[in-house]
């Protein structure tokens, strides 16, 4: 599995993209992380509309083992 690297970020915000394809990255981001962690910083109940913030750190280690 190739490793999240800093580049990678922006590709987070490209646009329009797939349900899949965005977890798939934030997924990487996250597993590639020494820490993370989220808040809920919006939810509308009547829409179903939300907004999630993600805050972490990126493992940096080029020499760790991929997993």
């Amino acid at each position: 599995m190739p490793r999240f690297r800093l580049q990678d970020l922006p590709t987070l915000e490209s646009s329009p993209t797939s349900p899949a394809t965005l977890g798939a990255k934030v997924g990487e981001l996250i597993i590639h992380s020494v820490s993370a962690a989220a808040q809920v910083e919006m939810l509308d109940r009547e829409t179903g509309e939300y907004r999630v913030v993600l805050q972490g750190t990126l493992d940096l280690d080029d020499t760790a083992p991929r997993r």
